[in-house]
């Protein structure tokens, strides 16, 4: 089925058991399977479950694509009853819905873990379906994919440093850390060690243990995307970055690990227009998927190591395209990965 915007493909249903609500939105499989971890979160209707699916499965085509990776993108939503998450036999109900529906899509989907997720979640899902990555270690799985994905941002933001302040040396620069869960947690250690000058910020103020730990200076939420930094590193939920607060930025370069970090499109021209340097998130986060594609294809730690330190490279390439064509950096990994795809789509069509 041709969708809107390309999408070959979105399946929502109603789990037999659980009587929850699911969609998994397959945008395209030009390079591989569709590849998307499962998002389990509360939304207000369906169809906002449905618009999140969507959304995120186009930005994992382009993840992937970017990326070098034979895969595609798609994303699955499992929607949440309002309150606490689901626990005992409500969620193991809806594990095993989700685990159908994934293994009606014959291997056209693999899912993998996101927000309200777990490894152990996944667990419960393969015993309904093989068309899964991200499993414990203790069962064969390359496990948490936070420890890699915090290195690529890493790797992304020396880049990024290198363009903007023509050293790549992370030591003395002021970053801005919004959300310390398990990227944006492991990325502060990672940068502390580095010798930057930490300011942190977590709607949890518990993780203000860590700020202590790390001596690095803590911020109140509301207050955290517009510290004065060098780098903004957004590694909590998307939509951080909007109409309403582009113009009271105070950082240099905007680099984090959160998905879909523009509210809205074209705040990538407005950015570029404040003399900031965006990121796109797709490139600076693709770590945590290149971690569960080496699973797929037997896991070793080195070769992921050397698949997400590359990103450091995709980025210089990325802002080196900006620069010769007067494009946004947003602008030219897009067309990093449509190249990519066009390729593949090209190939598809002379085979049929």
């Amino acid at each position: 089925m041709e969708l809107n915007g390309g999408y070959e493909e979105v399946v929502i249903r109603r789990g037999r058991r659980s009587g929850l609500d699911m969609v998994i939105a397959v945008h395209s499989t030009a390079l591989g399977p569709a590849l998307g971890g499962v998002r389990l979160w509360h939304y207000p209707t369906t169809d906002d479950g449905v618009a999140d699916a969507l959304r995120l499965a186009r930005g994992m085509t382009y993840k992937a694509a970017a990326a070098g990776l034979d895969l595609g993108g798609g994303k699955g939503v499992i929607c949440a009853p309002a309150g606490d998450p689901p626990a005992g036999d409500l969620r193991h109900d809806l594990l095993l819905d989700f685990g159908d529906l994934v293994e009606s899509l014959d291997g056209r989907y693999i899912t993998a873990e996101d927000v309200g997720m777990s490894p152990v979640d996944l667990v419960t899902i393969r015993s309904r379906t093989a068309h899964l990555t991200g499993l414990p270690v203790e069962l064969g799985g390359s496990g948490d994919p936070s420890p890699i994905t915090a290195i690529g941002v890493e790797a992304a933001m020396r880049a990024c440093v290198r363009d903007v302040f023509g050293s790549s040396d992370l030591a003395g620069r002021r970053v801005a850390i919004v959300g310390m869960g398990h990227v944006g947690g492991r990325l502060a250690r990672r940068l502390a060690e580095d010798g930057a000058e930490l300011v942190v910020s977590d709607l949890d103020v518990t993780k203000r243990g860590i700020a202590d730990a790390l001596e690095a200076e803590w911020t109140e939420p509301d207050d955290a995307m517009l510290v004065e930094c060098d780098v903004l590193a957004p590694c909590a939920l998307g939509g951080g970055i909007t109409h309403a607060n582009v113009s009271a930025l105070n950082a240099e370069i905007i680099c984090g690990s959160a998905n879909n970090q523009l509210a809205d499109e074209g705040l990538d021209r407005a950015l570029a227009e404040r003399g900031i340097l965006y990121a796109p998130d797709f490139i600076v986060n693709a770590g945590g998927l290149m971690h569960v594609y080496r699973e797929l294809r037997g896991y070793s730690e080195a070769e992921a190591l050397e698949l997400v330190l590359g990103i450091e490279e995709t980025m210089e390439r990325i802002l080196a395209t900006s620069a010769d064509r007067d494009i946004t950096p947003l602008a030219a990994a897009h067309e990093l990965a449509e190249e990519r795809l066009a390729l593949a789509t090209g190939r598809i069509a002379s085979a049929a």
